[in-house]
């Protein structure tokens, strides 16, 4: 829940500016947007099915890299 008080000298803008990074701190926005429309207990689970199947491909990959990367060396 986002609580924004707003002090006595404070401007509507600095008020509004500091409300909308509360906001976007707490990631309202997002889960609105999912919220929005209703999905499938299916739909769902392919989802994020897909999502680990991107971060083991991203981490199998960056793994690789560092593998074969040549190790650093100093020059004198």
């Amino acid at each position: 829940m986002v609580v924004a008080n707003r002090k006595q000298n404070e401007s509507k803008d600095s008020f509004f500016r500091k409300f909308g990074r509360a906001i976007m701190e707490e990631n309202l926005v997002d889960e609105v947007r999912k919220r929005q429309y209703y999905k499938k207990p299916s739909l769902k689970k392919k989802e994020e099915e897909k999502e680990r199947m991107i971060t083991r491909s991203r981490r199998r990959r960056q793994a690789t890299r560092s593998y074969f990367r040549k190790p650093f060396r100093k020059t004198i």
